[in-house]
């Protein structure tokens, strides 16, 4: 490693230590060499190696620390970024899976704001919600959605974003949703490895009431805390991560309505350091 880089790395690890929180944007995986080369077997292993990847670059990256050192730290790589132009806008989707890591619900508006600034857009076309894991035996109730729901019912009354949607609700699950919200969810992910076919009364309620049925391959958890701590610790060599904790993983597509094909993908990332 050269001077030049080695300079990088000390520097980003000087603010890594001082820093609370973290926000990292992987940029336009479409467009990253690096991550071309390797195809991940799951969902996991890509969000792990984009972030290994962009914390590498962004920590070989010289930056003369600043006298004040930052609490919050934007870790992006700017020519990665995947800024959409106006003029360009109608011509392209913006579809968004936010993985909550945390019950904190101003995550998620914190993600929107973030996704929206990114990608230089005033509003999301959809954004589906994948609540935080539960304990083992515990099951998936009404009252665990609504908090969430209900902030992003906000979000679609400020216009930041179109349309809502949830992820691996069943049939019962999914009226009780509909018949209580305000703003109707327009879509629910099924994992297909849990049910190689869609239950037919899933089918039929969801067609009586317009509700578009997507598949996925998404693991319960995106990523656990240890595996995040490791591809951090993998970027940064000797940083102590221990106290970092993930809270939340916005996962973006970037659609060219007129022939379907993804223009952009990319995540985006928030990770804070636990209070002593």
């Amino acid at each position: 490693m050269d001077s030049q880089n080695t300079d990088g790395s000390g520097t980003a690890k000087t603010l890594l230590n001082h820093a609370q929180s973290l926000k990292l944007h992987t940029g336009n995986l479409v467009n990253r060499s690096r991550l071309k080369k390797k195809c991940p077997s799951s969902p996991s292993e890509e969000l792990q190696d984009c972030i290994r990847a962009t914390l590498s670059d962004w920590c070989s990256t010289t930056r003369p620390p600043p006298e004040d050192l930052p609490d919050t730290l934007d870790c992006s790589i700017p020519q990665e970024t995947d800024a959409i132009t106006p003029e360009e806008r109608e011509e392209l989707k913006v579809s968004v899976k936010l993985f909550l890591c945390e019950s904190d619900q101003s995550s998620i508006r914190d993600a929107v704001t973030m996704a929206c600034q990114t990608l230089a857009v005033s509003q999301l076309d959809s954004v589906i919600i994948a609540p935080p894991g539960l304990p083992e035996g515990d099951s998936q109730t009404l009252a665990h959605l609504q908090p969430a729901w209900e902030e992003l019912e906000a979000l679609v009354r400020s216009q930041q974003i179109a349309a809502i949607g949830t992820s691996d609700l069943d049939k019962d699950l999914l009226e009780q949703l509909y018949n209580w919200a305000q703003v109707k969810p327009s879509s629910n992910q099924v994992n297909l490895a849990s049910c190689c076919v869609m239950p037919p009364d899933l089918t039929a309620f969801a067609k009586e009431f317009d509700i578009q049925l997507l598949t996925h391959n998404d693991p319960k958890e995106l990523m656990t805390a240890a595996t995040f701590q490791e591809a951090v610790q993998e970027s940064t060599r000797d940083l102590n991560v221990a106290d970092w904790r993930l809270e939340w993983v916005l996962r973006y597509s970037i659609i060219v309505k007129s022939r379907g094909i993804i223009k952009a993908k990319g995540y985006l990332v928030n990770a804070r350091k636990a209070r002593p």
